[in-house]
């Protein structure tokens, strides 16, 4: 099929949703317009489109333009918790790996390693640092290749962390053998197997918001792994759906707890949702009384 839409100018676009039955002053529908792409908004309205395209009854411009203010700030407020997390979890592996190695450069030999990660996965691991290291224009890596270039090609890995992708993070995870998944797993008292599936998710979210794709009401096509019952009775009390980010807004909690016990983050998400109150919990996957959720509630906010 032919795509025959022609390009709208933003008057135009303004007077389309107008007359599809969006309410709003039309001055400041055409000025957020101005600023923000009209597909990029639709994601937005699209709850309150009928099949014909039209919009039902008590669509708000107001409303929509809310709900993606909110999105941006929940972004910007998983963002913080992930970076966190992120630079713990490097750390961590970073520590456990050389130190058992002896080795400041274990991530480049594969007898130091997992066999479960295939020869294809590891190359495109390493072809990533390098990458990523002849890219970066931080002083580490300049001093690094003046001092060291005509011995190293490769830098040390507790400076190659610094240069990779989370995703590059998540396969170092996957090289690493049981018994040390098992160690970094053991900081948040999770399994290995359970915590490899939160940074997959983790990964997921990441990419989304650096994309700055929508987030608060999307269906996740990554999904964590709610802990067992037998040995995490909380997280089913009452249980807690895995395909909405208010999952992933716990499993960040949780480990938040762990690793940064004064951060006042949970209070910020918190206040956010009070500044946005017309948006609908039940479609971000949130539990009733989410903040009274065994999970939630702590002698002292994270």
């Amino acid at each position: 099929m032919e795509y025959t839409k022609k390009p709208l100018s933003f008057d135009e676009q303004a007077d389309q949703l107008i007359g599809r039955g969006l309410e709003g002053d039309r001055d400041t529908i055409i000025k957020r317009l101005r600023d923000v792409n009209y597909y990029r908004l639709s994601a937005y309205w699209y709850p309150y489109r009928n099949p014909d395209n039209t919009l039902r009854e008590g669509a708000r411009f107001e409303t929509i333009w809310d709900r993606y203010v909110f999105d941006r700030q929940l972004r910007l407020l998983v963002m913080d918790a992930i970076e966190r997390i992120e630079i713990f979890i490097r750390t961590r592996m970073t520590n456990l790996l050389t130190l058992k190695a002896n080795d400041a450069f274990v991530h480049l030999n594969p007898s130091e390693l997992s066999e479960r990660v295939n020869e294809g996965e590891r190359e495109r691991f390493l072809k990533s640092i390098c990458r990523n290291t002849k890219r970066s224009r931080e002083a580490f890596v300049k001093h690094f290749k003046e001092k060291y270039g005509d011995r190293h090609d490769d830098l040390p890995l507790w400076m190659a962390v610094e240069v990779m992708t989370f995703g590059d993070m998540l396969t170092l995870f996957k090289m690493m053998d049981m018994h040390s998944q098992r160690e970094v797993a053991e900081v948040y008292g999770l399994s290995a197997k359970v915590l490899k599936s939160w940074l997959l998710t983790l990964n997921y979210v990441r990419n989304l918001c650096a994309h700055h794709a929508r987030l608060w009401n999307r269906e996740f096509a990554v999904r964590p792994t709610i802990p067992a019952q037998k040995s995490h009775p909380d997280w089913h009390d009452p249980e807690i759906s895995n395909h909405r980010v208010f999952a992933t807004l716990t499993l960040l909690y949780f480990m938040l707890k762990k690793i940064a016990p004064q951060s006042a983050w949970a209070d910020r998400l918190e206040c956010l949702l009070n500044r946005h109150p017309d948006i609908p919990l039940h479609d971000m996957g949130f539990v009733v009384d989410w903040n009274r959720h065994p999970l939630w509630v702590v002698d002292e906010r994270l």
